[in-house]
C-alpha cells in the first residue's frame, strides 16, 4: 500500500516518461511493445467508462506506472495501460523500477515482492486512489498451471528450456490476459472512485 508521505510528489510524477518517450529509450523488446500497443484498442464501451471515471471530481486524473522493458508482464501490460490512459484522457508517467526503488517500495506486491507492472491512479490533487499490480488474477492462476504442466511433462527440464516453453505457452494466453486486465482495472476503479 502506498505510504501516507509518498515519495511520488506531483513534481516527481512529472519526471516520469510519457509512453512514447519510454519506448524510445528502452533497450529490449521494443518490437513486442509496439506489437501489443498496435494490436490493442480499448472498446468504445470501455473508453466511455474510463472517460466518465476521469471526469468525476475524485476520479483518476493521472496514472503512474512502474515497469522494466525486460519483464514479460510489462511488455504485455504496459501497452494496455497506455491505451487505457489515452482512452481516459489522462497523462501517464512511467518509471523504470530498477532506478526508482524508492517508488517501488511503496507498491510492493503483498508487502514484499517487486512485481511489475504497477499502475497507480491519482486524483487531480495527487491523492492516491488505487493501484493494480503485475497481472490479472486469471493470469496468475493460468501461469501456475502452465508452469506445473511443463514440469510434469519434463521433470528434468533445464531453466533455459523451461523459460522458452513457458514464454510460448503464456504468449497463447496474451489476448485473454489483456482483456482480463481491462476488466480488473474497471472493477478496481468502480470500487475506489466515489
Amino acid at each position: 500500500m502506498a505510504r501516507e508521505n509518498s515519495v511520488v510528489t506531483p513534481e516527481r510524477f512529472a519526471q516520469g516518461f510519457s509512453y512514447p518517450d519510454y519506448i524510445d529509450q528502452i533497450n529490449v523488446n521494443k518490437a513486442r511493445f509496439e506489437g501489443f500497443y498496435d494490436g490493442f484498442q480499448v472498446s468504445d464501451e470501455d473508453a466511455a467508462f474510463f472517460k466518465e471515471m476521469a471526469q468525476r471530481p475524485n476520479g483518476p486524473a493521472k496514472m503512474m506506472v512502474i515497469g522494466e522493458d525486460w519483464c514479460g508482464d510489462v511488455v504485455r501490460g504496459l501497452p494496455v495501460l497506455a491505451r487505457v490512459a489515452e482512452a481516459a484522457g489522462i497523462p501517464i508517467s512511467i518509471f523504470p523500477r530498477d532506478s526508482h526503488t524508492d517508488i517501488m517500495d511503496e507498491f510492493l506486491n503483498q508487502g514484499k515482492y517487486q512485481s511489475i507492472p504497477v499502475a497507480v491512479f491519482y486524483t487531480a490533487d495527487h491523492e492516491h486512489i488505487c493501484h493494480w499490480i503485475e497481472r490479472p488474477q486469471i493470469a496468475v492462476k493460468e501461469q501456475q498451471e502452465i508452469e506445473k504442466a511443463i514440469r510434469d511433462e519434463n521433470p528434468g527440464i533445464d531453466d533455459r528450456e523451461f523459460g522458452q516453453q513457458r514464454r510460448a505457452r503464456t504468449a497463447a494466453k496474451a489476448d485473454d490476459w489483456i482483456a482480463a486486465t481491462v476488466v480488473e482495472l474497471k472493477e478496481l476503479l468502480s470500487q475506489s472512485v466515489s
